[in-house]
């Protein structure tokens, strides 16, 4: 009687979805970490989504009032690729990495500006509109190790920059070169 209940508690706990953790975006340019492990992804997970470190899934949420610049980028090792998604509708892939392992010794990428300044890693921008976002992915490309096995397993950042306004720069412009041809005609 005790093993017909185990195996059903245990085949429950695998049937039930993932909980996952949400993280704040703020608009700044910050980045925000995640992480993919295949191994480390908890039961009922998509083994290549977005982790957070404790192998629970990862979203990224936020409210635009305005729209902004979703930065997307590898670091570790470099020659991974991610698909992007808001609210569950892909946005797009990131750019194809170079692939950098050549053996134990290779070193890796934990900084995401350096990261984003070296072209062999893969980075997207995605533009989002105003209005309320999850942002999750998947590691659609893997870097691979020696014997040209996929990882499955890499970091990589989320940041969140303001779109520039350039109808506002123009009239901040031209508005500043009025303010100063008034100026030079008084002092004419």
């Amino acid at each position: 009687m005790f093993k017909p209940r185990f195996f059903a508690a245990v085949a429950l706990a695998f049937a039930l979805p993932a909980q996952a953790q949400t993280v704040a975006l703020a608009v700044d340019g910050s980045w925000s970490e995640f992480v993919v492990d295949d191994f480390s992804a908890e039961s009922g997970i998509d083994p290549l989504s977005w982790i957070d470190d404790d192998g629970s899934a990862i979203a990224f949420d936020f409210t635009l009032s305005a729209p902004a610049i979703l930065k997307v980028v590898d670091a570790g090792f470099s020659g991974d690729s991610f698909q992007v998604f808001d609210n569950g509708v892909a946005l797009g892939y990131t750019s194809v990495g170079i692939n950098n392992y050549v053996d134990g010794d290779t070193p890796t990428v934990i900084d995401f500006n350096a990261a984003w300044s070296q072209t062999n890693f893969s980075r997207g921008l995605f533009q989002l509109g105003a209005g309320s976002h999850n942002i999750t992915g998947l590691l659609a490309v893997s870097a691979l190790d020696a014997d040209d096995q996929p990882f499955n397993a890499t970091l990589g950042g989320v940041a969140l920059t303001a779109v520039p306004l350039p109808g506002a720069a123009w009239l901040m412009l031209s508005g500043s070169g009025l303010l100063a041809a008034v100026a030079r005609r008084r002092s004419a």
